[in-house]
């Protein structure tokens, strides 16, 4: 069976996203599914694990497609947010329900490969080495939150300085990576 291959700007993608568009729901999960498990899986190191995550994960961002705003970062980014964020919310209810301690900073970030499903374009970007470029009080919460996995309130307390003013700084710091990495819309190719 041969296939037409259209392209669609990712605002297109995301107009029939919200219009719960069962093809485009499809697409994302077809495309964006290989990348997330790849690091669920490095978060919670359980396949079969991995895969409720992913699942759960995917539930997220169906109902929550209404919530996501192009302005805060790409349609990728906000996805991949979600499922770290589940991995790590699955870890802590285990790590309660077994009565075990999980130190966030021993989580470590996965290598990731275009065989991993990475797109291309996420892959040529180096972000710690534009996080390393911030001040360091835009910095340093960014990395706590970003890269080891601290919620704001953690990083807050660890930091002594107040949850609002943490904010801010992550706030201020995501606005100007988002200068360093905002490209021309993004062209999805749909299948």
């Amino acid at each position: 069976m041969s296939r037409i291959a259209i392209r669609y700007r990712e605002k297109d993608l995301l107009a029939q996203l919200r219009n719960n568009n069962r093809n485009a729901f499809e697409y994302l999960y077809n495309h964006y599914s290989a990348a997330l498990f790849g690091v669920i899986l490095k978060i919670v190191k359980d396949e079969d694990k991995a895969a409720d995550v992913l699942q759960d994960s995917f539930l997220k961002i169906w109902r929550g497609m209404a919530s996501y705003s192009s302005e805060r970062g790409t349609l990728f980014t906000w996805m991949l947010n979600i499922a770290r964020n589940t991995a790590i919310d699955t870890l802590r209810v285990d790590a309660k329900t077994a009565g075990k301690i999980i130190r966030l900073d021993a989580i470590v970030e996965p290598e990731v490969g275009v065989a991993d499903g990475w797109p291309r374009h996420a892959l040529d970007m180096d972000v710690r080495s534009w996080v390393a470029r911030l001040l360091p009080e835009r910095r340093v919460p960014i990395e706590l939150v970003y890269f080891q996995g601290y919620t704001h309130e953690e990083v807050a307390e660890k930091l002594s300085v107040p949850l609002g003013t943490i904010k801010s700084r992550i706030r201020k710091g995501l606005q100007e990576l988002r200068c360093v990495f905002s490209t021309p819309e993004l062209q999805l190719k749909i299948a």
